[in-house]
């Protein structure tokens, strides 16, 4: 069952119900996303909707084409790809970092971060479960020490949960996910293991496109 959510504003609102329909698969890669029919499902103005439209597409997740409207994203393979690369160099600079400078603090939210994430592995919550995994990978940025680094994994981290929403069937019990992987890059960032940190993480990032990819072709 979705949890009652408190909003700040109506554009939080907004987002937050679009991008719920998007990750449950209400709306398809592709479909257009008139701004005028969503704000009268919603009850708000076109203003709050226009802002959520926009957050979702520095996500990725929405493409705004100008004179033309929004329409939720349809990444192409060579998409994917080009997008896994940056977030490959990205991500194993900042655990390099990471491996060096790590302390208590980020160990205990990396611990938080996959305790939380085996629940929503559990409860099939794909909503939970992007967000604890955005929060294990962050927490390793945010180790590094480098704020403008941790900003751009923030950033490439967004975009490439846009395509597991499109293209992971999440929801199947054989292709669930599981926190091996990441319980393996902790005990290497506690023993400040730097390459065999790499080497790990480069190995689950790639493990995650290959599913992306056949995922991609099934559909």
């Amino acid at each position: 069952m979705r949890e009652a959510r408190l909003y700040t504003t109506s554009a939080d609102y907004a987002y937050q119900e679009l991008r719920h329909k998007i990750i449950t698969k209400q709306l398809k890669p592709g479909q257009r996303l008139p701004e005028v029919n969503i704000a009268v499902q919603m009850g708000v103005s076109r203003t709050p909707v226009r802002e959520a439209l926009r957050r979702l597409a520095s996500e990725g997740l929405v493409i705004i084409i100008p004179n033309s409207g929004a329409r939720l994203a349809a990444p192409t393979a060579r998409e994917i790809e080009d997008t896994f690369l940056v977030r490959d160099q990205l991500e194993t600079l900042a655990i390099r970092l990471a491996a060096e400078r790590i302390g208590d603090r980020h160990l205990r939210r990396l611990e938080e971060a996959m305790i939380e994430e085996g629940r929503a592995i559990e409860e099939k919550d794909l909503e939970k479960y992007l967000e604890v995994n955005e929060a294990f990978h962050k927490a390793i940025a945010d180790a590094s020490g480098n704020r403008v680094l941790a900003e751009y994994v923030e950033n490439i981290l967004a975009r490439t949960n846009a395509y597991i929403v499109f293209y992971d069937p999440f929801y199947q019990l054989e292709t669930m996910p599981s926190i091996d992987a990441h319980r393996e890059i902790l005990v290497a960032l506690r023993h400040h293991d730097a390459e065999k940190c790499v080497k790990l993480l480069r190995g689950h990032l790639q493990e995650a496109i290959m599913g992306l990819r056949k995922a991609r072709e099934e559909a």
